[in-house]
């Protein structure tokens, strides 16, 4: 994974939250009551984000199955599960 598409990511969500954030404090009654304008801005970048951010979550979590693998030598499940039962000699699971 390279280090680029995800701090692009957490910049933009942060981003869709402070900037909700930042304009309802603007309001007298919201600043007030700031951690009610802190729920309604989670909400809105969270909605901002799902929305509007879904390519830059699929670049930064491109290479991540590719960087376990390397990481940890780790084969694909399926072929783990058939390795540890051809291990235990069990051929009922095929």
């Amino acid at each position: 994974m390279k280090a680029r598409p995800a701090i692009v990511y957490s910049v933009l969500r942060l981003l869709a939250f402070l900037v909700p954030f930042g304009l309802m404090m603007l309001s007298p009654v919201l600043r007030e009551y700031y951690w009610l304008a802190a729920i309604f801005a989670a909400l809105i970048g969270l909605s901002l984000s799902l929305l509007f951010l879904r390519r830059p979550l699929a670049e930064a979590t491109s290479g991540l199955p590719e960087q376990r693998v390397r990481r940890t030598g780790a084969r694909d499940d399926a072929d783990a599960e058939d390795a540890a039962s051809d291990a235990l000699g069990d051929d009922t699971a095929r």
